[in-house]
């Protein structure tokens, strides 16, 4: 009986060092191409689901990523960060409020890593294969290290295994909701002006400043 069960824990251990492998050996192409290109602008739909999984909000946004760098726009905002201050201008309100970037939210979702989050911070499993299209889409479970720190439990990323690109997040929350970001358009190297990355508030007359920093 006992060497029966050892026998299971075993093939049940390989089994599972065979999944996260192959989730790892996913992970490092899409790192390894990502890492590649010097900016990223992509075209998404950001959906957010009840806990009776239907959808309650969906927004579609621009999002361009270079580095630590990004300009977000969405519905409603305008969000600028140049790595080291962020500006979110309310569209409606005329404001802007300006902010220091908090390093400590590196496995918090935001615009400039949500094509980077899975690197570090987290536990991988592979979850299944299928084919979308002609594309061949792998889904890979991330389930962060230190869960206490975070407001959800799971993210289940969707990879095209061929272009080695991301196609869909998907946040699972812990208040038993969720949050489905889909990339619409991806184009890589675009020329970027400088004024990408910064708020002049000279574009928007009469905008009202609140600067938050400390």
């Amino acid at each position: 009986m006992i060497v029966s069960c050892l026998a299971i824990s075993v093939i049940a251990f390989a089994q599972e060092e065979t999944v996260d492998a192959k989730a790892n050996t996913i992970l490092q192409a899409l790192t390894k191409k990502t890492k590649s290109y010097k900016s990223i602008k992509a075209e998404f739909t950001v959906t957010t689901y009840g806990r009776d999984k239907k959808p309650t909000d969906s927004q579609n946004g621009s999002l361009t990523v270079k580095g630590g760098k990004y300009r977000l726009d969405i519905k409603n905002q305008l969000v600028i960060c140049d790595s080291t201050t962020t500006w979110t201008f309310l569209k409606d309100a005329n404001e802007v409020q300006i902010n220091t970037v908090d390093p400590s939210e590196k496995s918090a979702i935001t615009p400039s890593n949500i094509f980077t989050i899975y690197e570090s911070g987290f536990k991988n499993h592979f979850e299944s294969e299928s084919k979308v299209g002609n594309a061949n889409v792998a889904v890979i479970d991330l389930y962060p290290k230190h869960p206490e720190k975070e407001k959800y439990h799971t993210l289940k990323l969707s990879v095209d295994k061929d272009k080695s690109q991301i196609i869909e997040v998907q946040a699972m929350m812990k208040d038993g909701t969720m949050l489905t970001y889909t990339i619409r358009s991806f184009s890589t190297n675009t020329d970027l002006p400088a004024t990408t990355f910064k708020f002049d508030k000279k574009d928007y007359p009469g905008v009202e400043v609140e600067d938050l920093r400390n």
